[in-house]
C-alpha cells in the first residue's frame, strides 16, 4: 500500500463515520421515543393540522396529536423491521454465494432464481401476498423481503467470492479434504468483509423504503399506528395547513437512508483501498 493510501484510508473511515452519524442520531432518537415524548402517542393536544407552538414544536396532526410524539414513537418498529430483513437478506446471500462459488451447479441455481424475481417487482409481489394473507403480518413481510432480496444478493456474492474460491489457499483446504461448512465459513467468508458491508448498508436502505412502502400502502405489516410511512399518508392532505406534520417523517426516513447510503460509499471506497 502506497503512503498516499495509507493517509486516505484513515480520512474515508473519518468520512464514513460522519456520513452515518445522522442516521445513527436518528435511529437512537427513535429507539429512546416513548421516554423522550412529551406526550402519548394518542393523545389530542390541540386542534387538527395546528401551527407549532410551545407544547408542539413540530404542531398537531390530523387528530390534533403532537407531530413530535408520533415522530418519537412512530419509527422504531420500521428501522428494527429493516434492520432484521437486511442481516437476514445479507447473512443468508453470502452463506448462498460462498457455497455457489465452491459448487458451481448450487450457482448455477441461483442465477435461474434471479432472472425469475427480477421480472416481479418486491413491492408487487408484497402487496399480492399481504392483502391476501392479512394474518402474515410482519413475519410475512421479512419473509417475502427474503424471497426477492436474497436471488439478487447471493449473486453478487457469488461473483466477489468466485476469486476467493480459486484462490491457494482454499485450494489448499479442499486438498486437505476440509468440508463445505469449512471451506465456507473459514475460509471464504472471512475474505469478503467488504463486499458484506457495502451489501448490508444497501440491503439496510432498500429495506426501510420497502417496509415504509408496504406501511404507506396499508398492508398489514403491524408495525403499529403511528410509524413515519403512515404518517405520511395520513397527514398529507393538511400538508398546507401544517407541513411539518408530513416533512419530518419525509425527513427522518431520507436522513436514514441518505447518511447510510453516503457511509456505505465512504467505507466501501476504504475497504477497497
Amino acid at each position: 500500500m502506497t503512503a498516499p493510501a495509507k493517509i486516505a484510508r484513515p480520512a474515508r473511515r473519518r468520512l464514513g463515520w460522519l456520513a452515518v452519524a445522522p442516521a445513527l442520531l436518528v435511529t437512537l432518537a427513535a429507539a429512546l421515543g416513548p421516554t423522550l415524548a412529551p406526550h402519548p402517542a394518542e393523545e389530542a393536544i390541540g386542534i387538527p393540522f395546528g401551527d407549532p407552538a410551545a407544547c408542539a414544536p413540530l404542531g398537531t396532526d390530523r387528530l390534533g396529536r403532537d407531530v413530535l410524539s408520533q415522530l418519537l414513537y412512530g419509527g422504531w418498529g420500521l428501522l428494527l423491521v429493516a434492520a432484521v430483513i437486511a442481516v437476514s437478506v445479507t447473512g443468508l446471500s453470502c452463506v448462498l454465494g460462498a457455497v455457489a462459488a465452491l459448487r458451481p451447479r448450487i450457482g448455477q441455481w441461483i442465477e435461474l432464481g434471479t432472472d425469475l424475481f427480477i421480472l416481479l417487482p418486491a413491492v408487487l409481489g408484497i402487496l399480492l401476498v399481504l392483502t391476501s394473507w392479512p394474518d402474515a403480518g410482519t413475519l410475512g413481510l421479512i419473509v417475502l423481503a427474503l424471497l426477492f432480496g436474497v436471488p439478487y444478493c447471493a449473486r453478487i456474492f457469488t461473483a466477489a467470492a468466485a476469486g476467493v474460491a480459486a484462490s491457494g489457499y482454499v485450494e489448499s483446504a479442499r486438498a486437505a479434504g476440509e468440508s463445505l461448512g469449512h471451506l465456507v465459513f473459514r475460509e471464504v467468508i472471512p475474505n469478503l468483509r467488504a463486499v458484506s458491508t457495502t451489501q448490508l448498508g444497501l440491503r439496510f436502505v432498500a429495506a426501510v423504503y420497502l417496509v415504509s412502502t408496504a406501511s404507506f400502502l396499508q398492508l398489514p405489516t403491524t408495525l403499529g399506528a403511528s410509524n413515519w410511512a403512515v404518517m405520511v399518508r395520513e397527514n398529507a392532505s393538511g400538508m398546507l395547513l401544517n407541513p411539518w406534520a408530513v416533512l419530518a417523517p419525509s425527513l427522518a426516513i431520507a436522513i436514514v437512508a441518505v447518511s447510510v447510503n453516503l457511509a456505505v460509499s465512504a467505507f466501501g471506497r476504504g475497504e477497497r483501498e
